[in-house]
């Protein structure tokens, strides 16, 4: 049990020494000094007998009721300067700035600032605003305005100078000066400054100008390049367009052209085609209607011919027979009425009978020779009709044969009259080509297809009067129509005119 008390005092002791020594022990903080007062102590660089003593960055043992600790702080202090000057020239002036100072590191200024000012730090600005306020009256009195304007680290460095026995009777150190502005309320600045500022913005100005031409000047160039670019780039936009637009006209038309190619190759075709068929037709006309219609009329024609040439060889024999009976008879009575009139001779009463009967047998020969010439002409009229009669039949039973025939004998007159029309044409201009051209000669081949119109209506008037003339004596009067030969009624004949179309 003793020892266990011996222990717990042995721990009271250790404790009370620890809190003993953390009340004696004190630490000075980098940016302060401990001022020691209460014995006497010796410190380096320091009087000896001064009565106080100064540690600073590290810990030291005090006595607490024999010795005091006092802190003296080393931070920064700034003060602001605002001093009115007059200057050498009689100008006043103020002054305006401001001084960053501090208590020294070493012991020797700690020690000036401790005794100055350890019990009023908080006076300290207002202590070294007044130093320096005088001091700098002062350098300012023997400078210039223009001194101070051109050289202010001048008056910045007599300052500190100035400032610099008494801050260090201090204990204080200057750690900047600066001058922030020097107020002219009299304008004496102002005006000094007016020349060089009024050349200075005539220069402005003058550079202002300058600038702005360059920059005009640079912006209508710029303006113009601009311009040109857009222009270049419209061209080959256009040039662009262009190309496409004829590339896709050409696409376009590619299918058009395409199918007016494969059309005309179709229409070439079929042209030949119908060429053919037309002169399959024409070969089957031939075959079919007109060679049977050209045997059968030429079997009339030469039944007609043969049958008129018999009536006239009929005719021309009886006239013959009776012109030599005629002849016979009036060579008979001349020779009877001679050998009267040799018998008369001696008579005269017989010359006048002999006159009398030669005249009558002349008369009698003559009207034997007329009735023998009408016999003829009336026999080769008969057979005139009878081949009229038989081509009108013939064109009576097949109309369009015998027209087509008349045509196709006459065609090359047709076209020929049809093309008369571009006699007198030196030029021609054709909007569609080939297919113009067909178009055109078409039209005048079908001026040249109105005659067969014509030929139909005239054709249709002969069958039409042919019927309500049934009856007529086939000797009436009849015309002749241009269609080789047909006849038709007087009354109804129409003028063909190949040139019509």
């Amino acid at each position: 049990m003793v020892v266990g008390v011996v222990a717990g005092a042995a721990v009271v002791a250790v404790l009370v020494l620890i809190g003993v020594f953390k009340m004696m022990w004190r630490v000075a903080e980098p940016n302060e000094a401990l001022i020691i007062s209460g014995s006497k102590h010796r410190t380096e660089g320091l009087e000896e007998g001064m009565g106080f003593r100064i540690v600073t960055g590290r810990g030291t043992l005090v006595l607490p009721g024999v010795q005091a600790v006092r802190k003296l702080s080393l931070d920064l202090n700034e003060t602001e300067l605002h001093v009115d000057c007059v200057t050498h020239q009689g100008i006043p002036l103020k002054v305006r700035g401001v001084v960053i100072f501090k208590v020294g590191d070493d012991f020797v200024s700690i020690a000036n600032a401790g005794r100055r000012f350890l019990d009023q730090q908080k006076l300290m600005s207002e202590r070294v605003h007044n130093v320096f306020a005088g001091h700098l009256r002062s350098i300012v009195g023997g400078l210039t305005v223009e001194d101070m304007i051109r050289d202010r680290e001048k008056l910045t460095g007599q300052t500190r100078a100035a400032c610099g026995t008494e801050m260090e009777k201090l204990g204080l150190i200057v750690d900047s000066l600066q001058i922030h502005e020097i107020e002219d309320p009299t304008g004496y600045i102002q005006n000094l400054a007016a020349p060089h500022a009024a050349a200075v913005q005539r220069d402005a100005r003058i550079a202002q100008a300058e600038a702005n031409r360059l920059a005009t000047e640079a912006e209508q160039q710029s303006f113009a390049r601009m311009a040109e670019a857009t222009r270049d780039s419209e061209i080959l936009q256009a040039g662009y367009q262009a190309e496409r637009d004829k590339a896709g006209a050409k696409a376009r038309q590619a299918g058009p052209l395409a199918d007016a190619a494969a059309r005309q190759e179709v229409v070439v075709q079929e042209t030949r085609v119908a060429e053919l068929e037309a002169h399959r037709r024409e070969q089957q006309l031939q075959a079919d209607v007109r060679k049977p219609a050209d045997a059968q009329a030429y079997e009339k024609r030469t039944l007609a011919e043969a049958e008129r040439d018999a009536r006239i060889s009929a005719a021309q024999a009886k006239a013959k027979e009776t012109e030599l009976a005629a002849a016979a008879e009036a060579t008979r009575v001349k020779a009877a009425a001679g050998a009267e009139a040799e018998a008369t001779k001696t008579r005269g009463t017989a010359t006048a009978a002999a006159t009398r009967a030669t005249g009558e047998a002349e008369a009698a020969a003559a009207q034997a020779r007329g009735l023998a010439q009408a016999e003829a002409t009336k026999a080769k009229g008969l057979a005139e009709a009878e081949a009229i009669k038989a081509r009108a039949a013939a064109l009576a039973e097949n109309q369009e044969a015998v027209v087509a025939q008349q045509l196709a004998e006459n065609w090359p007159e047709i076209v020929k009259a049809g093309a008369s029309a571009f006699g007198n044409v030196d030029n021609m201009v054709l909007l569609n080509g080939a297919d113009g051209m067909a178009d055109m000669f078409a039209k005048a081949l079908t001026m040249g297809g109105t005659g067969l119109g014509l030929a139909r209506q005239l054709l249709a008037s002969m069958n039409q009067n042919g019927q309500g003339a049934k009856g007529a004596s086939p000797t009436s009067p009849t015309s002749t129509s241009p269609l080789n030969g047909l006849t038709t009624p007087p009354a109804q004949k129409v003028p063909v005119d190949r040139n019509e179309g």
